[in-house]
């Protein structure tokens, strides 16, 4: 009687829960699914050819092209270089109006003209007192020697890298045979706090990158000789071009900034570079809180 009764199925297994038939086959078919959805990215996936690298056509056409640009951009350099910039630039300051929207009045439905304020500003870096900021936009393609040597002379060696640079004649000349490859111009003293804040890296040892996340890094650099200790102070003499701007510059590894575009704008949408260039003055505020 007993041997029975440890074969019987119900009291064999009643000490294990009970479960409901829709949740057992609600995972039956999740199962399925998942297995469904497996086999097919397998399939979907591309088999890997060893031995087999991909080759890559470039047309005659791109070598052409890129021979012209490099060819017109080389003009374009001796010109700049012997007569400086006839037409793009000007030597004094030009005021320029933008329309900005008032935080105050934005509220107000009726009167949509309150709600716009006009605003003044210098639209180049003439004149300026201030460091300039130098952002470089375009890459290496058609790109002369002569202006590659001065890119790389400021340490712009790669595309959307940036530097501050102090904003004198020979500067400018400077920036005038390569302005088609950078923009630049002066950028207020809360948006030079933000670069360095938040991009920026110090440079230790001649070639090794640093985050600034510790003042003790700034004041091992440029404590004991430039008596500069702190973000602050680094922030105040870059802004303000002061005695020890130079090893402050060099000090600071150049900033890697974002693309202006996104891979949307550029795959889908197919929008280039080359519109946005040169010297913007105090509108690169605008521009650096795009790309920060």
């Amino acid at each position: 009687m007993s041997s029975n009764n440890s074969n019987d199925p119900a009291k064999k297994y009643a000490h294990l829960p009970l479960v409901p038939e829709s949740t057992l086959r609600k995972r039956h078919d999740l199962d399925a699914l998942a297995r469904k959805r497996a086999a097919k990215n397998e399939e979907q996936q591309p088999r890997k050819v060893r031995g087999k690298k991909a080759v890559y056509v470039v047309k005659p056409e791109t070598f052409i092209s890129r021979s012209r640009s490099r060819l017109n951009h080389a003009i374009r350099y001796k010109r700049v270089l012997k007569k400086g910039m006839q037409k793009r630039a000007s030597n004094k300051p030009i005021m320029a109006t933008k329309e900005i929207e008032d935080p105050n009045n934005s509220n107000n439905k009726d009167d949509a003209a309150a709600a716009v304020t006009k605003v003044q500003y210098q639209a180049n870096s003439v004149g300026t007192k201030h460091c300039v900021f130098v952002i470089r936009v375009r890459d290496s393609v058609g790109l002369p020697r002569r202006i590659l040597r001065i890119l790389d002379s400021l340490r712009l060696k790669k595309n959307h890298d940036a530097v501050f640079v102090n904003y004198d004649d020979k500067m400018r000349r400077k920036l005038h045979c390569i302005e088609p490859w950078v923009i630049y111009g002066v950028p207020s003293k809360a948006v030079v706090t933000d670069l360095i804040s938040r991009r920026g890296f110090g440079t230790v040892d001649g070639n090794q990158r640093v985050p600034l996340s510790d003042n003790v890094t700034i004041e091992n650099a440029l404590g004991e000789k430039h008596g500069l200790i702190c973000v602050e102070d680094l922030v105040h003499e870059v802004y303000n071009v002061g005695p020890a701007f130079e090893p402050a510059t060099q000090f600071l590894w150049p900033f890697v900034l974002a693309d202006s575009k996104t891979r949307f704008q550029r795959k889908t949408l197919r929008l280039k570079d080359g519109k946005e260039y040169g010297d913007q003055g105090e509108a690169i505020d605008q521009f650096i809180k795009e790309v920060l």
